[in-house]
């Protein structure tokens, strides 16, 4: 396996610019913030942008601790991939998650200054400090488990076709847990409410009996019992509703809903 770095100081867009070099020099995997993460998938590790501190984000990027490091080392055995590039803020950095990982040594270093302009670098300076936004070079998708209850969106960019990599490349910018811009909470009652308001707007739902909401490490699982109207599809009709809800609470909250069951209580 080939191995590259990509060395940046922090904040400076080296995340956001990995998929694009991936593509340049055909580099099938990548090393970032504690995560492996190959042909534009998630396959192992655990995000330093989900640690409460900025040193527990550190340990995580470094894969200090004995679990997630040997999860990334049995994915890494199982894929088998031909290349990889592993992102740091130093040559020290991406050494030791070199060394950390037994990948190898790394065959060629990448500087950031040597790929984008000051222009560009002072742009993802002031996403990070002033913004509190990081990127990550994969689809929004894929993070949704990891990233559920924060705010994530994605950033697609149109990409000329190079060999077997799509014309559309997908990055997701977060808000991470040890931001200094803080956290947020959102109140069942919001959830709740937001469900009420797609009943409103469905036909088919008469009443909204009750709903109860638990909140998992990765998300949330939602119960609704529901009163249809008479004459309605109740299959499709419930199916519809579930799909609406769960889409709704997922746009409105960042929340990952992991299931949302129904209970048809009876028909007016």
């Amino acid at each position: 396996m080939k191995v590259y770095g990509l060395i940046g100081k922090s904040g400076t867009g080296k995340s956001f610019q990995a998929v694009n070099l991936c593509r340049e020099l055909n580099i099938e995997s990548i090393i970032d913030d504690g995560l492996f993460i190959c042909r534009n998938r998630v396959i192992a590790g655990i995000s330093a942008k989900r640690q409460e501190t900025t040193i527990g984000a550190v340990k995580t990027a470094l894969f200090t601790d004995d679990g997630h490091r040997d999860d990334v080392v049995a994915a890494i055995r199982k894929i088998r991939p031909s290349s990889m590039l592993v992102i740091g803020t130093s040559d020290r950095m991406v050494e030791m998650i070199a060394a950390r990982l037994d990948i190898g040594r790394i065959g060629e270093r990448i500087y950031i200054e040597d790929i984008t302009t000051e222009t560009q670098r002072e742009t993802a300076r002031k996403q990070r400090h002033e913004m509190g936004q990081h990127v990550i070079p994969v689809p929004a998708f894929q993070l949704k488990r990891q990233f559920s209850g924060y705010f994530m969106m994605p950033v697609r960019m149109l990409l000329k076709e190079i060999g077997p990599w799509r014309d559309i490349s997908e990055k997701s910018v977060v808000r991470p847990t040890y931001s200094y811009l803080g956290s947020y909470e959102i109140a069942e009652k919001a959830m709740m409410d937001i469900i009420e308001g797609v009943k409103r707007e469905d036909r088919h739902v008469a009443e909204i009996n009750r709903i109860g909401i638990v909140r998992m490490q990765e998300g949330i699982d939602i119960y609704v019992a529901a009163t249809f109207r008479y004459g309605a599809d109740i299959p499709e009709a419930a199916k519809g509703f579930q799909k609406k809800a769960a889409g709704m609470i997922e746009e409105m909250t960042s929340f990952n809903v992991n299931r949302l069951d129904m209970e048809v209580k009876g028909l007016i």
